[in-house]
């Protein structure tokens, strides 16, 4: 360990959708601003905007300056060689060049849900405007920023941190491994010096911890946009003891998909025919519209082609549309940010539209609260028995639970609130800050490990 404990040792958490960086001082929590443009300073979104001439922004800079240069932009579409391929049978030989359409007009790519990306086997990066940027180049551009924010809030140069990580990275312990040191080298590349790991419903008991004064039994259920994590830990007046760990990998993010791929689709003319021999308008091609990142690979001129085609013959052509310019009028991200808000909605109200109406599209779709708990179900079982098989692992029955801590963004879902109601009781439930919980407890860890 460094000799400069005098320095400031900060907690983040590093979230699939979100972000936060807090200082404890051994009597209070500070939540650092590290995204001025946010109505909230102290999160920031996790998404990354590189442009062409590699100018970076972060958060909610980065969501605006998305918008201002992609919505509705014109498009050039270039012939490029990117290599050649080997054909060789019998007694013929040749040599075929390879060719892609690139859009010479595209200003920048935005880049989100980077800490799954982190946590997927094999996943080696992305290609932006030519620069091959590995998953752990793209995750230190974002940490580093977000260091040298909190450097400027506090006054001095931060290299040590304490770091949350999901409970299960990877399926495997060797996956696990390589994610959790994929995290460090981004950190190290980020500028932090000295890096420690906390499992993340770990830190948010930390955070709990702080605020009595005797022993409790405690189960975390920390939902967030990425993983469900879940602990059962003793904690309060010095008597620390983790009884149980798990995680799956279940999480707002997968909701918004299962909304798309349950009730959208059709707006986007799936199931639906063309042409004289009701041909079925490709699958593969609507069902990308569940994953918005993979929306604008798809903006080719064989596309545009083809689709326009379609549309021509199509028994519901103002659905060929809506597919057309959700793809070549950059709309995905803003359809997806739509199907978040209404999902949002439905932890208040028991319905909510989806509506998206811009150039050439128009969706509007009713959800209902029970509509969406039945989408909800095969996850809600999963969640179910999680929950049970942690508790089996501590050794502890529900009725030995003081409290259960609900934490995370996806923590507030009426229905896994039920879930958690009827397992330990409603009156044991409190919901801790869903988005700086676990950043507390992480600051709590850093004074602990560094004073």
């Amino acid at each position: 360990m460094s000799n400069h404990n005098h320095a400031p040792t900060i907690g983040m958490d590093f979230g699939t959708s979100n972000s936060s960086v807090a200082l404890y001082d051994g009597s209070q929590i500070s939540l650092l601003p590290i995204d001025p443009a946010a109505s909230n300073p102290q999160v920031a979104r996790t998404i990354l905007y590189v442009t062409r001439d590699q100018e970076i922004s972060i958060g909610s800079q980065a969501v605006q300056n998305y918008y201002k240069q992609n919505i509705g932009r014109p498009r050039h579409f270039v012939k490029k060689w990117v290599g050649e391929i080997d054909f060789e049978g019998a007694e013929l030989f040749y040599v075929r060049d390879i060719y892609v359409y690139v859009d010479e007009l595209q200003p920048g790519r935005l880049l989100q849900y980077l800490k799954t990306a982190l946590r997927t086997p094999g996943y080696a990066g992305t290609t932006i405007f030519g620069s091959l940027y590995r998953i752990e180049d793209l995750v230190s551009i974002y940490m580093r920023l977000v260091r040298e924010r909190a450097s400027e809030a506090l006054g001095g140069d931060v290299s040590r941190v304490v770091l949350g990580r999901p409970v299960h990275m990877a399926p495997t312990p060797e996956e696990d491994a390589a994610a959790q040191e994929r995290l460090l080298h981004a950190a190290q590349a980020a500028g932090f010096d000295e890096i420690a790991f906390e499992l993340e419903p770990i830190a948010a008991a930390y955070d709990y911890e702080s605020t009595i004064s005797t022993p409790e039994n405690v189960l975390i259920f920390d939902f967030g946009g990425g993983t469900l994590d879940i602990t059962v830990m003793r904690v309060g007046a010095g008597d620390r003891h983790i009884y149980a760990v798990g995680g799956v990998d279940i999480a707002g993010s997968t909701f918004d998909t299962t909304i798309i791929q349950h009730k959208l689709l059709g707006h986007f003319g799936y199931g639906t025919t063309y042409g004289r021999e009701h041909y079925l308008i490709p699958k593969e091609m609507i069902e990308n519209v569940s994953d918005w990142l993979t929306l604008p690979a798809m903006a080719t001129p064989e596309n545009l082609t083809l689709l326009d085609e379609i549309m021509m013959s199509a028994e519901a052509p103002c659905l060929v549309q809506n597919l057309r310019s959700l793809i070549f009028n950059e709309y995905g991200f803003s359809f997806y940010n739509a199907v978040e808000e209404a999902k949002i909605q439905l932890s208040t109200d028991y319905a909510a539209a989806v509506e998206f109406q811009a150039e050439d599209i128009a969706i509007w779709q009713m959800l209902t609260r029970l509509q969406f708990e039945r989408i909800l179900q095969p996850c809600l079982d999963s969640v179910r028995d999680l929950l049970l098989a942690v508790l089996a692992d501590a050794g502890l029955k529900a009725a030995q639970i003081d409290r259960v801590i609900t934490t995370g963004g996806s923590s507030s879902i009426p229905v896994f609130n039920r879930l958690l109601a009827d397992l330990f009781g409603k009156e044991h439930i409190l919901p801790a800050s869903p988005f700086t919980s676990v950043t507390a407890g992480l600051a709590i860890r850093a004074y602990e490990l560094y004073r």
